[in-house]
């Protein structure tokens, strides 16, 4: 009898041990979470026309390591991206979407890039951006 009790015992203390254990890890993953989840936000003109284009400029701010999120508006000509400022920056982002061939309000898309756009993604260099 003595020994079903101890061994009942020893059972139950491995189960609450176990149990801490999961619950610390849980506590520690929601803590890198919340900490991810700490972006910068910004929003920068990009000239383009269509929605081949928002796919274009969209994958490659995308593209960019810290960037969660990017979203090209055709009508405003506006990108709007939030990003992990501790990973990359906003200059970088203007250099990756540049890099395929189209204008930001800071950075002028690579010319060879352009040429190789569709007919229908090749933009007006003066179309007015938005702010």
């Amino acid at each position: 009898m003595k020994r079903t009790i101890l061994s009942l015992a020893v059972v139950a203390a491995i189960v609450f041990t176990s149990c801490k254990s999961e619950t610390k890890k849980e506590t520690e993953t929601a803590t890198e979470t919340t900490k991810d989840l700490a972006l910068a936000n910004t929003s920068f003109g990009v000239r383009g026309n269509c929605g081949m284009c928002k796919s274009t400029i969209e994958k490659a701010a995308s593209s960019v390591e810290g960037v969660a999120n990017a979203t090209w508006d055709k009508n405003k000509k506006t990108i709007d991206v939030a990003f992990n400022s501790d990973k990359t920056n906003e200059m970088a982002i203007h250099k990756a979407i540049a890099a395929s061939g189209y204008d930001t309000d800071k950075v002028s898309g690579n010319e060879d890039a352009y040429k190789n756009l569709p007919g229908c993604c090749q933009y007006d260099h003066e179309m007015e951006l938005g702010k």
